[in-house]
């Protein structure tokens, strides 16, 4: 998700949405446009028009925008369109959402905290936002400023993200309220695993602080200061110059089919600080020069101060490294460690500073390589990672002068493999289901609501006027509600109403009385992305009807 986006292996395991590429080849149009403030840097923008045009009619992207800061010269590479089927080119100036890419702007405001004295890494959570509390009490009492924004604070793998994700109607203080429900993974500083739920608390952090919402602050002291005028702090922002989101989600397994705009987008403004910014090349090339010179404005005004600087390029929390398959070997770092909404690892011996963002139907990617003195960002309006990885590696080898193998092959191969092997699993499923067998009630004996004791309501109805279906509705998330379709046993699976949502299986356990002791959830594609913590729920009746 935000993030939809820990970013390697969240992005590239066979457990994340966005690591599928198509299998169907799209033929588009590609257009493109290359704006430079100086002269372009010779070596990066070297065959890479043609590169992204390959990549582009590859894995089927609508549109991409990319910038590049080399040394004192920024240049920005745009392709395609906007939308899928219209005329309107991407420019320098027109909007993507970058997901997860928001974390480092969050993290450089409390770093701005810190240097105006208000704040400090290892200050207690607790101590600047009464009313915080994690599961485990420990947690609560000891978890520090540096703690909420290293993915170690025991929670799982995106857990709590269905209380924002892809909509709700509860507020930010409702979800840190809520965060104390959630039962931790591990122990409290014991491994690591990406999340989402804890960066809205730094958001909370900094409005508690500062007095100002984070939209506010970020606007007041990053965005102006570095004359950021396109970028949009909302995700709700509907400015001209903005894309469509596309995605690839006509068939079970999200990434197989054809690119088609996106009916449904993520909204509100709950997750803002983990995942909402809007941002164009232009502006995103004026970030990456602020992270080059370490805080410091081109007229040596500072954003942030160069000890800031040096704390949000601390690594923190090692990131377990998986290995890759052959044709992707290169690409696999020796070490990767998370800093503060950044993370620090190897590109083949080089030292990198790296995030992905994702949110549905647009990912990105942000590197900076400080030995060249050199950042790049990618931008797209749809779900190709395919297409962002082997940019970013192209890019990489390109301004470290190495050589470079096919990445736009290997990946489609990689990703289309992952695709090929996740239909196979669900057409396996479906074959060794029995349909047969059960239910164990009549279809109203499993109406009610359930309570979950993080996400809050679901209510589970039957049919009207005597028809013979269940319906759901996941009662905190506008939109989210659809029909139930008995598998086998006391089993269901969801057909949401909404394209984008991915649908999961139901299971009802019952009580020796035959009455219903709880219902739980998990998704039925097999590479769906973990912000569908579907898996994390536990609901248990309410008021049941019988």
């Amino acid at each position: 998700m935000i993030c939809t986006g820990h970013e390697t292996r969240r992005l590239r395991g066979a457990s994340g949405r966005w690591c599928k590429a198509a299998v169907t080849v799209l033929t588009i149009l590609v257009s493109w446009h290359v704006s430079a403030t100086m002269p372009a840097a010779s070596a990066p923008v070297s065959g890479l028009d043609h590169f992204a045009r390959q990549a582009m009619q590859a894995f089927g992207t609508p549109g991409m925008a990319v910038v590049i800061v080399d040394g004192d010269k920024t240049t920005t590479h745009t392709y395609g369109v906007r939308k899928l089927g219209g005329t309107a080119r991407v420019d320098a100036h027109t909007i993507f959402p970058i997901g997860s890419n928001t974390k480092a702007f969050t993290t450089a405001a409390l770093a701005i905290l810190v240097d105006q004295g208000k704040l400090h890494w290892d200050d207690r959570v607790v101590d600047k936002l009464p009313g915080f509390r994690m599961y485990d009490a420990y947690a609560s009492s000891e978890m520090t400023v540096t703690d909420l924004l290293v993915h170690r604070s025991g929670l799982g793998l995106g857990e709590g993200d269905l209380m924002m994700f892809p909509t709700t109607n509860r507020t930010r203080a409702e979800l840190v309220h809520d965060i104390r429900f959630l039962k931790p993974a591990h122990s409290f500083r014991a491994d690591y695993d990406y999340d989402n739920v804890l960066y809205v608390v730094a958001g909370q952090l900094i409005e508690a602080v500062s007095g100002q919402r984070w939209e506010n602050f970020v606007q007041q002291h990053i965005l102006d200061p570095l004359r950021m005028r396109d970028t949009q702090t909302s995700i709700d922002a509907r400015p001209g110059d903005e894309v469509s989101l596309h995605a690839k989600n006509s068939t079970p397994v999200r990434g197989v089919g054809r690119q088609q705009v996106l009916t449904t987008v993520m909204t509100g403004n709950v997750f803002a600080a983990a995942g909402a910014l809007q941002v164009s090349a232009s502006d995103m090339g004026r970030w990456l020069q602020l992270q080059l010179r370490h805080g410091a404005l081109e007229d040596g005004k500072r954003v942030f101060s160069e000890a800031a600087a040096l704390a949000l390029w601390t690594p923190h929390t090692l990131i377990p490294i998986e290995p890759e398959p052959t044709a992707l070997a290169l690409a696999q770092p020796q070490f990767e460690a998370y800093a503060l909404g950044l993370e620090v690892q190897d590109y083949r011996g080089h030292k990198i500073i790296t995030h992905l963002g994702g949110v549905l139907g647009g990912v990105s990617a942000v590197v900076i390589v400080p030995e060249r003195h050199a950042a790049f960002a990618i931008m797209l309006n749809s779900e190709d990672v395919g297409t962002l990885f082997a940019m970013r590696e192209h890019l990489l080898d390109a301004l470290l002068g190495l050589p470079s193998p096919d990445w736009i092959a290997n990946y489609k191969r990689y990703f289309d493999g992952l695709n090929t092997a996740a239909v196979a699993a669900l057409q396996a499923r479906h074959a060794t289901s029995h349909a047969e067998r059960g239910p164990s009630l009549p279809l109203p004996g499993y109406a009610g609501v359930y309570r979950d004791p993080w996400y809050g309501t679901a209510t589970v109805t039957a049919g009207k006027a005597g028809k013979d279906t269940l319906q759901i509705s996941f009662d905190r998330s506008p939109g989210m509600h659809g029909t139930l379709e008995h598998v086998q046993y006391d089993t269901f699976r969801t057909h949401w109403a909404l394209a984008d949502v991915e649908d999961a299986f139901v299971t009802f356990a019952l009580k020796p009385d035959g009455s219903i002791d709880h219902m739980t959830m998990k998704a039925v594609s097999p590479v769906a992305d973990f912000s569908w913590d579907y898996q994390d729920l536990h609901f248990t009746p309410v008021n049941a009807t019988r």
